[in-house]
């Protein structure tokens, strides 16, 4: 097999292992099936995010969902505040 083919081979496998990635994220295939049943038994709401750097986890963290009703007042303000914030870099 000349370099040529391994080229093409390489490009090929790195197109099919991203289109996986990106259906697994579509179709939220994005966590382990333990981890799945974990925050179901904690009845968890929130944002998970994860950051990664060349195939490896950069860092991770989680933001609990405290107020998912509009109320009137500060609980309202805050709530939407949690909404805009993004994971820091």
């Amino acid at each position: 097999m000349g370099k040529g083919m391994t080229i093409t081979a390489d490009y090929m496998t790195e197109e099919r292992s991203f289109g996986e990635f990106r259906r697994k994220v579509r179709s939220a295939e994005v966590l382990s099936a333990s981890m799945e049943r974990l925050l179901l038994s904690l009845r968890f709401s929130g944002k998970l995010s994860v950051v990664m750097q060349n195939g490896r986890v950069l860092k991770s963290g989680y933001e609990e969902s405290y107020f998912r009703q509009k109320s009137a007042g500060g609980n309202s303000e805050i709530a939407q505040e949690l909404q805009r914030e993004e994971v820091p870099e």
